[in-house]
């Protein structure tokens, strides 16, 4: 069940709809079509932000893609039109340094854990774990955020992975887990939280200090600016923040 987040949006100068798509001032109403570029970690919080928003303004609508952090950083530098882009990880503001209005603020943040399928059928211990070939392994692909913050634990803790398949974004490995298509798979505590009783985590020490941090932007070309606002300063009010904390994230 989606949770509904409270809360009273920061005043802003509404606008309506040009024809082209974009925002223009009028009844002191955010309108037009938000879209919100936006790390998989990130799909239910922001699902139930987008939410809260459109019930604050009715005649707006949200639009989002959730992905991993790599493609949609290629994604917006190649030109798609998105208004937010959220990353889970700070290093993909490489690819998008000159698309973005502003400076982007770290908003949340989040650790690797281990997730199993409920009962734990394989046994499954311990990061050393995720190093045997006899057990089936899911971990994200090296270019996303959450597999280099795998390659990092691992790194700490003198370990060589086996993983049985290397996923695009961390949603896909937790589905993995799901399904019980994996043994295990180390995914955010995030997505653990989301997963509810269909997955059991399993704490590593070794992440403690590999910690990946969330910055949200409004970009340069947002054909909805104003409704772009609107939705950061969702993320980042009280109500928010409230959400990210419910949800498993890390306030910075």
């Amino acid at each position: 069940m989606r949770r509904l987040v409270a809360g009273a949006l920061l005043a802003l100068a509404g606008c309506g709809v040009d024809d082209g798509g974009q925002s223009i001032e009028t009844d002191g109403e955010v309108s037009g079509t938000l879209t919100v570029f936006a790390a998989a970690s990130l799909t239910d919080v922001f699902t139930d932000l987008g939410d809260q928003l459109t019930a604050e303004h009715p005649q707006l609508d949200v639009q989002f893609n959730f992905a991993g952090s790599s493609a949609l950083a290629t994604q917006v530098a190649q030109g798609a039109p998105a208004d937010v882009l959220a990353s889970a990880d700070e290093e993909q503001l490489d690819a998008v340094a000159d698309l973005v209005a502003g400076d982007p603020a770290v908003f949340a943040e989040n650790t690797l854990v281990i997730a199993v399928p409920a009962g734990n059928p394989a046994d499954v211990r311990g990061l050393a774990d995720l190093a045997d070939p006899g057990r089936s392994i899911a971990l994200c692909a090296a270019e996303v955020p959450c597999g280099v913050a795998a390659a990092r634990v691992f790194d700490a803790a003198g370990l060589t992975p086996a993983p049985d398949t290397l996923e695009q974004d961390v949603r896909a490995a937790l589905t993995k887990v799901q399904l019980g298509e994996v043994d295990a798979a180390l995914v955010y505590a995030t997505d653990v939280a989301a997963a509810g009783s269909a997955v059991e985590g399993i704490d590593v020490p070794e992440a403690a200090g590999v910690v990946n941090r969330y910055p949200l932007m409004v970009l340069e070309r947002a054909p909805n600016p104003l409704a772009a606002k609107a939705f950061v300063d969702l993320v980042r009010s009280d109500a928010g923040r409230q959400a990210l904390t419910d949800a498993g994230f890390r306030l910075p």
